[in-house]
């Protein structure tokens, strides 16, 4: 390695009038895009943590919604879809069982919760 010149990549922008301009990048440009890129964990762009609680709340939500709930009253209420929504229970049902023994307690009871009251909301809506 002593004694080798160290060459950078080049960039070719195409999206402009036709005359790519292509430039160097310099080791800098690439660490700031590096860093300008969402962490894993986040919404693009929002800084907010993606967490397995709000992972299950947001499945719960859309479960809810195939179920005829209006969550956002500013929003159109969606179809019924209820097969649909017995999908997504069915997905939580899966990471109930595959998760046991590896969440905090906090995670277990918002599945726990999200799961009973999906089955109930479900079970009442097919009973009818």
């Amino acid at each position: 390695m002593a004694g080798e010149k160290e060459e950078g990549f080049v960039i070719r922008d195409r999206r402009g009038s036709g005359a790519g301009s292509e430039q160097p990048a310099s080791p800098s440009a690439a660490a700031h895009e590096a860093h300008s890129a969402p962490t894993p964990g986040t919404e693009a762009g929002s800084g907010v943590p993606v967490t397995f609680a709000s992972f299950v709340i947001s499945l719960g939500s859309s479960s809810l919604m195939l179920m005829g709930e209006q969550l956002d009253p500013q929003q159109p209420a969606m179809p019924v879809n209820l097969p649909q929504a017995k999908e997504i229970i069915d997905l939580l049902s899966v990471l109930d069982a595959k998760t046991k023994g590896n969440l905090t307690t906090e995670e277990q009871t918002v599945l726990r919760d999200m799961l009973y009251a999906l089955r109930m909301k479900y079970v009442s809506l097919t009973s009818k």
